[in-house]
């Protein structure tokens, strides 16, 4: 057995271990689950087999929609069809492996750049020039592949395998946490892709607990949603999270959706699904992150701002996109120093803090173990 092997295995032990603590005993993951190129390399082949966000409905309203984009090193291609109908297809070109279509845009005919195959909305080939000079060539051989998908709440998963399970059977407990504040009705009005320099689980695990937002964010986040009001959810196998409740001092954060009852009115559902979307659903706004492993120090974000109204330029949109960035910054700059940290040999996880604190890490510790074990 090799070394990298030998490696993983110890690991995969090790994770066992900690995953089998009693829950008053819980505890954070030793650092090489952070730092280790085989780990990560286990991770990658293992989430292929999970329902895995890619993007938001509203990146592509209109027929002929699309966007490239990127998971696990797969090349995606989110496209809404002539027909209407959303597919994410395979954005490698069926003849010599290029990529069909860069960035977003629309159009009904993607067009490999490289020798001008082209391809319609629902991944056809249409068009490559001077292949009829071949008798044995056929278009209909030649469509791009589709992968399997679910859309929940305006959120597009991906399933690269195709053989989990239906995702919307799994969320039905976090429906009925989110139903009131109507999740599915709000509008795409921002969306920006980064990079940071933390592995992807450091980041999971960062935004699903309230333990640091008094300490870390003092001006951003604690006079909204201080620590000492955190409260867990009520999780499932397939998603975790806790309400960040309101300061009573803060001003409402209204307008709100006449279903929302007063307790929803004065907090924010916090949830992660695993493995890889993390959301805040304000009662006004919400913020999400799309984490994609980039590396096993670094995570490609695909993050953006859903609201009530579709009104992507105005101020109310403006104010809260500059607090999270504001934040987001906080947290960035925190995680590269966590990660710089991590490469040390001498951490062996630590405990935890209480449920309404860090208790969604534990569940996501694990589900990791459920999905890595």
């Amino acid at each position: 057995m090799s070394n990298g092997s030998t490696s993983v295995e110890r690991l995969k032990v090790r994770l066992a271990e900690v995953a089998s603590l009693p829950d008053e005993s819980a505890r954070s993951l030793p650092a090489e689950f952070y730092t280790s190129p085989e780990f990560h390399e286990l991770e990658l082949a293992r989430l292929r087999g999970h329902w895995m966000c890619v993007g938001h409905v509203g990146e592509v309203r209109e027929a002929g929609d699309f966007v490239a984009t990127e998971l696990l090193g797969e090349q995606l291609l989110i496209v809404r069809g002539a027909d209407e109908e959303l597919r994410v297809l395979s954005n490698v070109c069926r003849h010599r492996g290029n990529q069909v279509a860069e960035g977003a845009g629309n159009s009904m005919r993607m067009r490999c750049a490289y020798h001008h195959w082209t391809y319609d909305t629902g991944g056809a080939l249409v068009v490559a020039p001077h292949m009829d000079e071949r008798p044995t060539f056929d278009k209909a051989d030649c469509s791009l592949p589709q992968f399997r998908h679910e859309v929940w709440n305006g959120w597009l998963f991906v399933n690269l395998d195709g053989q989990a399970a239906a995702l919307a059977t799994q969320l039905q407990g976090l429906d009925a946490v989110v139903a009131n504040y109507h999740p599915a009705d709000r509008y795409l009005v921002f969306l920006e892709e980064v990079e940071w320099q933390c592995n992807w689980k450091a980041l999971f695990e960062n935004f699903m607990e309230g333990y640091h937002l008094s300490a870390l964010h003092p001006e951003t986040l604690h006079p909204i949603t201080p620590t000492r009001l955190c409260k867990k959810m009520v999780s499932g196998d397939a998603w975790t999270g806790y309400h960040a409740y309101y300061d009573p001092a803060y001003p409402p954060r209204g307008p709100f959706h006449e279903d929302l009852t007063e307790d929803e009115r004065n907090n924010s559902p916090m949830y992660g699904i695993f493995p890889n979307l993390v959301v805040g659903m304000a009662t006004n706004f919400t913020l999400f992150m799309i984490l994609r492993p980039h590396g096993v120090d670094k995570v490609r974000i695909r993050w953006g701002v859903t609201g009530l109204q579709d009104a992507p330029e105005s101020p109310a949109v403006t104010e809260y996109v500059n607090l999270c960035r504001a934040f987001n910054a906080e947290d960035e700059a925190k995680l590269a120093t966590l990660q710089i940290a991590l490469r040390t040999k001498n951490f062996d996880g630590g405990p935890l803090a209480p449920d309404d604190y860090e208790g969604p890490i534990w569940d996501f510790i694990k589900f990791l173990h459920r999905a890595l074990g």
